[in-house]
């Protein structure tokens, strides 16, 4: 039979094929057909004939192909058939489709919707012909038969696909049926149609089939619903992710949860691969990925946004009450940072940029003299330096993850670093340092970027190549190229025209020396600079490389010496540098010590009868007429005296029993004996000896008083070195101490004649203790002997430096002066000075000191028996607590606990253990007591014998500990009560220690609840101080708390409190901000609107009650009769304010009212009081503030000179000018209330009286009367009051107070 078909149809006409078909019956055709398909025989050539003998054009053709479309499609997907067979089938059946009639068309569209539906299909290859069917469809123009009714062919298309995407999808034909539809001519609605069944398959499939499904759809996303295609992706694998880091298991996501975290990093990574390729051939994809993200823009703003929650959510408990905890976008962005690893390749350029954004947009700014002020930004609560932080951090774990991005990283960095000099990079070279910590190894590869960046070491500020070094300094040591090529660059820099690339020469030279160790160095383990395990190990010390170092070594030791010969400033830095070198490379100090003895000698006088012992005339280099220091003598006496120690100390002890040891200490002997020499000669020395007396000329205009001035702070620094000195090997030598005393005067004398003559000049110069010679550790020493030692054999000689108050009270002031250094630096001066952990030890000490000394001798004590000038040492103490208490939680934050424990005088080594329970809180109570008694001590004297200083820095001290306080903790509740219950039951009239007081009350507070209840008692006692704005109304004084009196009502307490009052309307308006934004999102949803207002009732119902609580305070306020000045500027711009954050509350209530049924009556109560509390009394203190301003300019153009009059009138402009701004807050407040009275149907505006005194009209008759007159005439004065009395609201009966 497949013969004869075959042998018609090749017949020209198909008039037999036709008449032999309709002789067979119904199955005969469809038996063969499956019958030779099965055998593999060539079933494509008949199923070409059967078409051939089957036209359209009859009605038997079309039912003939109908079935035959039928048996292929159950042949297909069978399975039965060979592959090629198969598709040649399918081929055919697509090229015939578009014969087909409409309605049968509609049938076999049917017939696939339904084996989808029913899950029949076996292997989906039918499905290539679905697309056909559905073009086809979509061409015929004639009407058919639909269900019930009648559809064009493309109606009838866009019902078939909404049918098959409502329907149920097997797993297995996801990919393939959204696959299909590319081929399918959609509109938009088909499109979204097929796109949200599509999506709502993702969680119903397996991990690794959704990467296939998302190239299909971003591939359909050509035809539209790019956005719905992005946010569905995203979303699904936000809440994956969420679902994931929870570790739950479970609802709808239960099938793709429980798979590993490297397998979900691989598969995102895979999906954000295939929407790069995508972005790269559809620019609307990506445009669309841009508009729905705006990644980088978005991610920065987000950050310091976040960031800004925080700090907002930190300092206030009443917003911590409110809103629950939630991860913050940085948690996030380091999230994805550490899971690039996972094949994100497309992820980290973009995670390099946001980081380098985020360093360049947020580093440090504020520079001041050239330096930049900054803390450490790892204990910095500022926004800003977080965001920095969080940059650094993103590129340096980037850094760490991926190799391919890291040369680039470090290139970015170091170019930063040398093209930007004058701005502040310490971000940077940190983030730089981090870098070569973690992989000093791997970078030798990116050498040539560093060997680079050293080509511009000269151009560079010395403190950037200072820390440059120091950052790259492990690199050294495992690349000798690098290293010499920064030999090279430091001797081209040495010999360089500028100071600044001679003194980064030494700067270099310094850190080489300190760093490559030579054999037999003493371990390092004192070192202020501590390395990895890894870094230490990478440059094995072997004797050979030991060796080599020596050698190295003392090459950099002779080209250092050249700089003894250069200007002061390097020779200084050689001085100070010198001490870290010996502690970390023991074996150069022969060669260190023997070049500072030939140094000294030529400034030492050799013969012991000569005074004075050293030539200062040498020091001083003379330029015709400049003159300037050439050698900085007691800086290298300094260095001497500290390296001298250092040996004695260190070396010597270990060298005892060497053969060697005569020969090595020659050097030291010296030493000694000239230090010596030089101590008994300047004891023995007067001020005449260096032409340093009264009568000497110390002006800064002339040569000779330069001169005198350079030697005076010169013989000033050299007696503080032998003081050090005297007392380090005085072994508590009563002599010694007196030796001490005599240099203490000399230092003493000169000082006094310095402070003089600058004083009677009118320059203030600067106090030589504020770059004090004296070391932390010596400071520490002496004032732990002075005030604490108390060994029986010692007090004979103490008794010596007891006898000078001067004397102790300038031992403190060192202290301090270090402690400031501390504060403004990061470190101190002289020997590990720059070691934290050195520098907290003595900080240790000296607190202990100055705090017994405090407590033990309060300062009405002290300043009854002696009357001295300049403050008591009790006062210098309590000041020098303060700076510590700041310095420690600026730098040393992480240790406040040892450093507390430190503070306990009775702590005894057994009780170590027990003590270690203490908590944070428990210690810092204790020490907050003690400052408690002393305040309560000064509160209890007199008026007149009120020490305010000393009050001032008892407030800033307890304000300090008190934010070590835990704010949940029963210590935290009762010091806020003690500063409450000072405040209620002390006046004083000291305007800045009421200031203080009131910072420290508020800021307690506002970590415990929220201070409008405090805002609005301040402001009735305000009120009753300074009286009604109205003079006939008597008002009744309330005393809630006596701090505040007519002396400190305004301006001081009444710029607290409207400082106060704007940061709750801040709070409030980021609630009503955060508010909206859920309302927002929850309309997206209808189901979620529904349930919308309840979750948010108790944050609505707060934010009602404090804007009811501040209302009560303006209510307060406005009719307060302020002096004109800040208060009243402020308190109409707070007005303006608090009008605004109204209006965003009554706009919140608009977009909710119809979901939540209303507005509550709470709402209701706040708009009634606006209504009769605030609005009518605002007109009036307009009133008020425009007549106090016509007044003054009245009286000030009949009296005063007219640069008081322009004085005057600038003032009167400035506090008028938020007016307008706030009548037109208040219009706008009334506008949305008639809008929400509409929509929620009550009537809000019935407590509102609308004022007639806004109406500005310019009446031309009195205008014309003012342009004619000059303005002096009563008469015309008389006219323009009435006129404002015409605007003017009717003035409300106020009630007594």
């Amino acid at each position: 039979m497949d013969q004869k078909i075959l042998s018609l149809a090749a017949e020209k006409t198909a008039d037999k094929l036709q008449e032999f078909l309709q002789t067979l019956r119904e199955g005969d055709l469809t038996n063969l057909l499956q019958n030779q398909a099965v055998k593999g025989k060539v079933a494509g050539a008949l199923l070409r004939a059967i078409f051939k003998g089957s036209p359209c054009s009859e009605e038997a053709g079309t039912l003939r192909r109908r079935k035959i479309y039928t048996c292929c499609i159950q042949l297909v997907e069978s399975g039965d058939l060979q592959k090629e067979i198969a598709s040649e089938i399918i081929g055919l059946l697509m090229l015939e489709a578009h014969h087909f009639p409409g309605p049968l068309l509609v049938e076999l569209a049917n017939e696939f919707i339904s084996a989808v539906r029913e899950g029949s299909l076996v292997n989906g290859k039918s499905l290539e012909l679905l697309p056909i069917i559905l073009t086809a469809l979509a061409t015929k123009k004639e009407n058919l038969a639909y269900g019930k009714g009648v559809l064009s062919g493309e109606e009838c298309k866009k019902q078939l696909i909404n049918t098959l995407c409502s329907g149920r999808w097997d797993q297995q034909y996801v990919i393939q049926l959204t696959s299909m539809f590319k081929d399918v001519p959609l509109t938009a609605e088909e499109v979204e149609f097929v796109v949200e069944k599509a999506l709502s398959m993702f969680s119903k499939m397996n991990l690794q089939e959704i990467p296939p499904l998302v190239y299909q759809l971003l591939v359909l996303s050509s035809k539209g619903s790019r956005k719905s295609v992005l946010e569905g992706i995203i979303a699904f694998f936000s809440a994956l992710d969420k679902q994931h880091n929870e570790e739950q298991s479970g609802d709808e996501l239960l099938d793709v949860v429980t798979v590993p975290s490297g397998e979900l990093r691989h598969v995102e990574g895979t999906i954000i691969l295939h929407i790069v390729f995508a972005i790269k051939l559809d620019y609307e994809l990506g445009r669309e990925l841009v508009k729905h993200l705006k990644v980088l823009d978005l991610l920065k703003t987000s950050v310091v946004k976040s960031f800004k929650d925080l700090q907002l959510l930190q300092g206030s408990k009443f917003l911590q009450n409110l809103v629950p905890h939630r991860s913050y976008v940085s948690t996030m962005i380091l999230e994805v940072v550490k899971n690039s690893v996972h094949s994100w390749d497309h992820v980290t350029q973009g995670l390099v940029e946001l980081g380098f954004i985020l360093m360049d947009s947020y580093g440090p700014k504020k520079v001041l003299d050239g330096k930049t002020i900054e803390t450490s930004p790892s204990l910095s609560r500022m926004p800003n330096q977080h965001a920095c932080k969080l940059g650094a951090n993103i590129l340096l774990e980037t850094f760490k993850i991926h190799e391919m991005i890291r040369q680039e990283i470090l290139e970015q960095v170091l170019n930063r670093v040398v093209t930007r000099a004058s701005s502040p990079i310490s971000h940077f070279l940190d983030l730089l340092s981090n870098i070569v910590m973690y992989a000093p190894l791997v970078l030798q590869s990116c050498s040539s970027k560093v060997t680079e960046a050293f080509d511009y070491l000269s151009f560079l500020p010395l403190q950037t190549v200072q820390r440059l070094l120091k950052a790259v300094q492990p690199l050294l040591k495992v690349s000798m190229s690098m290293r010499d090529c920064l030999i090279l660059v430091l001797r081209k820099a040495m010999f360089a025209n500028q100071l600044d690339a001679r003194k980064s020469a030494v700067a270099g030279f310094l850190l080489l020396l300190k760093n490559f160790k030579v054999l037999g160095s003493l371990s390092s383990s004192q070192c202020s600079q501590s390395l990895s395990v890894s870094q230490v190990h990478v440059d094995v010390h072997s004797h050979y490389n030991s060796v080599a170092n020596e050698t190295f070594c003392l090459e950099i030791m002779d080209s250092l010496r050249r700089c003894l010969s250069q200007q002061a400033d390097v020779r200084l830095m050689l001085y100070e540098g010198f001490y870290d070198v010996l502690r970390r490379n023991s074996q150069l100090a022969n060669s260190v010590m023997q070049t500072l003895l030939s140094q000294l000698k030529q400034f030492y006088e050799p013969k012991p009868d000569l005074l004075p012992p050293l030539k200062l005339e040498a020091c001083i280099l003379t330029q015709g007429d400049k003159i300037s220091l050439q050698e900085p003598l007691d800086y290298l006496l300094c260095c001497i005296q500290h390296c001298l120690a250092w040996y004695k100390n260190t070396v010597i002890p270990l060298q005892q029993g060497e053969e060697e040891e005569e020969e090595e200490e020659a050097f030291y002997e010296d030493l000694d004996d000239i230090l010596e020499s030089i101590t008994n000669r300047m004891i023995k020395s007067e001020l005449e000896d260096f032409e340093l007396d009264k009568s000497a000329d110390f002006s800064q205009s002339t040569s000779i008083g330069i001169k005198n001035n350079i030697c005076a702070f010169l013989v000033m620094g050299v007696c503080e070195v032998l003081i050090e000195y005297n007392f380090s090997i005085s072994s508590f030598s009563k002599n010694r101490f007196e030796d001490i005393l005599s240099l203490f005067m000399c230092y003493k004398k000169l000082s006094d004649i310095l402070n003089e003559k600058a004083g009677k000049a009118k320059t203030k110069m600067a106090n030589k203790t504020s770059d004090s010679l004296l070391s932390m550790k010596f400071v520490s020493s002496l004032l732990t002997a002075l005030f604490r030692d108390s060994i029986q054999s010692h007090q004979e000689s103490l008794s010596v430096l007891r006898s000078s108050n001067e004397f102790m009270r300038y031992a403190v002031n060192v202290a301090l002066q270090k402690v400031q250094q501390l504060k403004e630096t990061g470190h101190v001066s002289g020997p590990d000075g720059q070691n934290p952990e050195k520098i907290f030890q003595n900080l240790c000490d000296i607190t202990r000191v100055l705090l017994w000394r405090y407590t033990s001798i309060p300062t009405s004590v002290e300043e009854s028996g002696k009357k001295e000038k300049g403050k008591s040492i009790s006062l210098l103490c309590l000041e020098g607590l303060q700076k510590i208490f700041s310095a420690v939680q600026q730098f040393y934050q992480p240790k406040i606990q040892q450093f507390l424990r430190a503070l306990d005088v009775t702590d005894k080594e057994g009780e170590e253990r027990e003590d270690a329970d203490v908590s944070v809180t428990q210690r810092t109570a204790f020490q907050i007591r003690q400052f408690q008694r002393s305040l309560l001590n000064l509160l209890s004297s007199q008026e007149e014998d009120f020490n305010s200083k000393e009050a001032l820095l008892l407030v800033t001290v307890l304000t300090s500990l008190s934010k070590l306080l835990e704010p949940s903790s029963p210590q935290f509740v009762q010091m806020l009560s003690w500063t409450s219950k000072i405040c209620k039951e002390n006046s004083r009239e000291d305007a800045l220690f009421c200031k203080s007081l009131m910072n420290l009350l508020f800021s307690l507070h506002v970590s415990y609840k929220s201070p409008v209840i405090l805002l609005r008692d301040l402001s009735q006692d305000i009120h009753g101080h300074l009286g009604d704005i109205d003079q006939d109304v008597e008002v009744e004084k309330t005393n809630h708390f006596a701090i505040v009196n007519l002396r400190t009502a305004a301006p001081t307490v009444c710029l607290l409190v409207l400082s106060q009052a704007e940061k709750v309307l801040e709070e409030v308006d980021w609630l009503i901000t955060k508010l909206k934004g859920q309302v927002s999102q929850e309309t997206l949803s209808e189901e979620a609107s529904s349930q919308a207002t309840l979750p948010n009732q108790p944050v609505e119902k707060a934010i009602i009650m404090q804007l009811g609580t501040l209302l009560t305070f303006f209510h307060e306020l406005v009719q307060t009769a302020l002096p004109s000045g800040s208060c009243v500027d402020t308190l109409l711009k707070d007005l303006c304010k608090m009008y605004t954050t109204l209006t965003a509350l009554v706009r919140y209530y608009l977009q909710v009212c119809q979901s939540s049924g209303g507005i509550p009556k709470n709402m209701e109560k706040l708009v009634k009081l606006s209504g009769s509390h605030l609005t009518p009394l605002c007109y009036s203190f307009i009133s008020y503030v425009q007549n106090k301003s016509k007044s003054l300019n009245y009286t000030g153009e009949k009296k005063e000179k007219p640069a008081a009059v322009a004085t005057a009138m600038a003032r009167v402009l400035r506090e008028t000018k938020p007016i307008p701004n706030l009548i037109f807050a208040i219009e706008q407040y009334e506008k949305f209330l008639i809008h929400l009275s509409k929509k929620s149907k009550v009537n809000l505006m019935q407590h509102m009286k609308l004022s007639t005194s806004r109406d500005f009209k310019i009446k031309g008759n009195i205008l014309d009367m003012v342009l004619r007159e000059d303005g002096e005439d009563e008469n015309e004065e008389g006219t323009a009051s009435e006129h404002g009395g015409q605007n003017k609201e009717p003035a409300k009966k106020k009630r007594k107070k």
